[in-house]
């Protein structure tokens, strides 16, 4: 409503934006009656690089269906230009009107439906019309399951096909199980790395398969690994907060860790929102601990905000009246279900994670693909409703984790200046949830030697990223400051094909102490209270 007023106010601006409609519109309209004619001409409105819902040639060769195509690409075009060029409003509010009417210029594609979509047509005389009943069948499976399936669950279970690198569980607080991982190596280095994960997905983002699993990875480096596991919240727990996530989560497993290997020390590791929350432990500890007696030696962060001034696509669901709506929500069941971010995060990129999967599944009658990442991201997880609804007036809506002393944690004030300890930190360059020149901010806030990756891909398989042959992905490396832009970073960065977990584990080589007998998996003291991957990681 506010871009349409704001438009209406501005009519000299409108009219420009319409002639240059007319114009475009003129173009295509010839173009469409050249087709008509026979003529071989160049499309004047193509779609993006990354759109692959037009890719069949039928949608090229064909005079009607190309003239579909151009049509809505150049309706979808102009309405989102014109709403980014929207004057008299602020680039939030801008990019928040081009949000929802993206969601509806997407839902209303021509490939979505059967009567618009010739190559789904084409399938369906092929087959006699079994493609249409198969997908019948797949849309009440989905209907049964609430949910537009990414992958089929049968294909995976946990334990099993993912999350299988053996390991114990030696500690268990009501909101995380520490899971410690076999060693495989006769000898590994000193200090142990322990792994904060998002509490907003299941761990075994980085323990998929054994090809993929960052966790095997460093075992088999030679390095001892602890990760969390986190509690699956219900109502009951609606009042824990991040105090006790940080005391009861990341404190103990970083304390649980220390005891049982041995070390005085500990590199750690965050990941996400695990990374923000380290982030925080790392200001917190270095304000709570001498210098000499700090339990983290060092720290890596993947894919980390802790600058929420531009966090992303995100924001579109980040303002007064959505947090206040939805602190409500949470306010009444306890929790926020997992489902409802998930969906978020699908409608960030509605093509590929919804209506390609409408499409394939419904009018093509195909199974989901048995995907190991699409399955994880299926396998949601609820929070708390005070911890979250802290995280987000206090972080994203108020943006308080930059301000020195601005915030009060388990009874102590946090200011990331405070942190002096090397940092590693990884971005991804397609990244739509921590951008990576927003995730770069961290350098201008730490102290210390810092080491900056940007990684190609996007969240996640910017970090599940295991080294192949021949390389599939890049990376940019270089030394960072404090003083840096991103862009200024970015300028002299070098440039490397492959995967940055081998630059890494060198770099923690070099941090984690000389090679010493592996410590035992469990002891009197911390004892195996479940096998790898645990118990909290299968509750719904």
């Amino acid at each position: 409503m506010h871009a349409q007023a704001a438009w209406w106010l501005h009519p000299l601006e409108l009219a420009d934006r319409m002639t240059r409609f007319s114009t475009e519109a003129w173009a295509l309209s010839c173009n469409t009656l050249a087709r008509a004619a026979g003529a071989k001409t160049q499309d004047v409105v193509k779609p993006q690089p990354d759109d692959t819902r037009f890719t069949d040639p039928v949608w090229s060769e064909n005079p009607s269906w190309n003239a579909l195509k151009q049509w809505y690409l150049l309706f979808t075009r102009h309405a989102q230009d014109s709403l980014y060029a929207t004057p008299g409003l602020s680039g939030t509010e801008r990019r928040r009107a081009a949000f929802w009417w993206r969601q509806w210029l997407n839902a209303v594609a021509p490939t979505n439906f059967l009567w618009l979509n010739p190559v789904a047509q084409r399938a369906a005389v092929a087959s006699q019309g079994a493609t249409l009943k198969a997908g019948w069948q797949n849309f009440m499976e989905d209907l049964r399951a609430g949910d537009i399936r990414m992958a089929d669950p049968s294909d995976f279970k946990v334990g099993r096909n993912l999350g299988q690198t053996p390991g114990a569980v030696v500690a268990r607080t009501r909101l995380v199980e520490v899971i410690h991982y076999t060693p495989t190596a006769q000898a590994v280095h000193r200090m142990p790395v322990v792994i904060i994960t998002p509490w907003i997905n299941k761990f075994y983002i980085l323990d998929l398969t054994s090809r993929k699993s960052l966790v095997r990875y460093l075992r088999d480096a030679g390095f001892d690994v602890y990760i969390t596991s986190w509690k699956n919240p219900d109502a009951k727990m609606r009042d824990v907060r991040f105090d006790d996530y940080l005391l009861e989560g990341i404190d103990a497993t970083i304390q649980t860790a220390r005891t049982l290997s041995g070390s005085d020390k500990v590199h750690a590791v965050g990941y996400c929102i695990g990374g923000t929350g380290l982030s925080m432990y790392m200001a917190w500890a270095n304000r709570r601990y001498a210098p000499e007696a700090m339990p983290v030696a060092h720290w890596t962060l993947f894919t980390t905000l802790v600058d929420f001034a531009k966090p992303g696509d995100v924001e579109v669901f980040i303002d007064e009246g959505s947090v206040r709506y939805l602190t409500r929500a949470m306010e009444q069941r306890g929790y926020l279900d997992g489902r409802d971010m998930a969906t978020s995060f699908r409608l960030l990129r509605s093509n590929p994670l919804i209506w390609q999967y409408v499409v394939q599944g419904y009018l093509m009658g195909e199974k989901p693909p048995a995907f190991d990442v699409l399955y994880w991201n299926m396998d949601t997880t609820r929070m708390p409703y005070a911890m979250h609804a802290w995280y987000l007036r206090e972080l994203y809506l108020q943006n308080k984790l930059i301000e020195p002393d601005a915030l009060s944690v388990a009874g102590e004030s946090i200011d990331l200046g405070r942190i002096n300890q090397p940092l590693y930190a990884v971005a991804a360059e397609d990244d739509h949830i921590a951008p990576w020149r927003q995730a770069f901010r961290v350098m201008n806030f730490v102290r210390g030697e810092k080491r900056f990756v940007l990684s190609s891909s996007g969240h996640i398989l910017g970090i599940v990223n295991p080294p192949v042959q021949p390389p599939k992905r890049e990376y940019w490396i270089a030394t960072a400051h404090r003083t840096d832009s991103a862009h200024a970073w970015r300028e002299r960065a070098e440039h490397l094909a492959g995967s940055w977990w081998e630059d890494w584990t060198a770099w923690l080589g070099e941090r984690c102490g000389e090679q010493v007998a592996p410590p035992p998996l469990a002891t009197a003291a911390y004892p195996e209270l479940a096998a790898a991957p645990g118990e909290y990681v299968l509750e719904r």
